[in-house]
């Protein structure tokens, strides 16, 4: 069905269930909207925020009940890559959702979120290409859903999405890529270190995007960015410390020294 614009669109792709289609959907809404094909009519108000179209599978656990497994095994190699390709399908929704979702916003915001979306479908396909060359497939290990969980938990609030999924848990893809990366290396998966350097590179643009939206939601509500982003960090996160840095990626994706040696529990 084609849409005339662009949060009907968006919430199309955000529904689709299959990989190949999300991802098509999500290629062609992405060209008309670069194209001036789609307007920013409201048209239905956004539904609350349920679940995305997703496949039957993977299984969705708790991230406590995920087995833990060794690189050193077949299984072992394609879960970690498996793994990858499940944040890159649910960042997909997450960029949709953030288009779908909130409204009356420059078109630069748009603009911003629906080249997330495309970018994060190019890496889905990337990582899940290389998946099936390792003879499996998305869908083959169990997986949780930590990302969409904290999509829902911030439906309400787009400066409280901005701090929160790309601030806090896409940020966090830029500190442990690097060790990821190493530790494929050493396995001798090349190719899959190639794919993470490109993800990379592009991951911290996104974190960025999510970094300019957050300051000009504070900025536009007189609040001081922050001490917002300390107090959203303390309530959702319970003081949690996501752990070792990777202060250069951080700082070219809008982050602050400041706020870094907050998160480390120094500041």
């Amino acid at each position: 069905m084609s849409h005339s614009n662009l949060f009907a669109a968006a919430e199309a792709c955000l529904a689709a269930r299959e990989p190949d289609d999300k991802l098509a959907q999500t290629r062609a809404v992405a060209e008309r909207w670069r194209a001036g094909e789609l307007s920013l009519q409201a048209g239905a108000p956004p539904a609350p925020i349920g679940e995305p179209g997703r496949p039957e599978q993977p299984r969705l656990v708790a991230p406590r009940q995920l087995p833990r497994r060794s690189l050193h095994t077949a299984e072992g190699h394609a879960a970690l890559i498996h793994a990858i390709v499940h944040i890159e399908f649910n960042a997909i929704n997450l960029a949709w959702d953030a288009v779908y979702r909130f409204r009356d916003l420059p078109r630069a915001f748009y603009d911003d979120w629906v080249r997330v979306a495309d970018e994060e479908a190019y890496h889905f396909g990337l990582v899940r290409d290389h998946l099936r060359g390792l003879g499996f497939d998305y869908g083959d290990f169990t997986a949780h859903n930590g990302l969409w969980e904290m999509a829902q938990k911030t439906a309400f609030d787009p400066l409280v999405r901005m701090a929160l999924v790309p601030r806090v848990l896409e940020a966090r893809g830029l500190d442990v890529t690097p060790g990821i990366m190493k530790k494929l290396a050493d396995h001798g998966d090349h190719a899959a270190v190639a794919v993470l350097e490109v993800i990379l590179g592009d991951e911290v643009g996104h974190v960025e995007i999510g970094s300019r939206w957050f300051h000009y939601f504070c900025a536009r509500r007189g609040v001081d960015s922050k001490e917002t982003f300390r107090q959203l960090f303390d309530q959702y996160m319970k003081g949690r410390s996501p752990g070792p840095l990777h202060r250069s990626a951080r700082l070219a994706a809008g982050f602050s020294e400041d706020e870094l040696d907050y998160l480390q529990g120094v500041g």
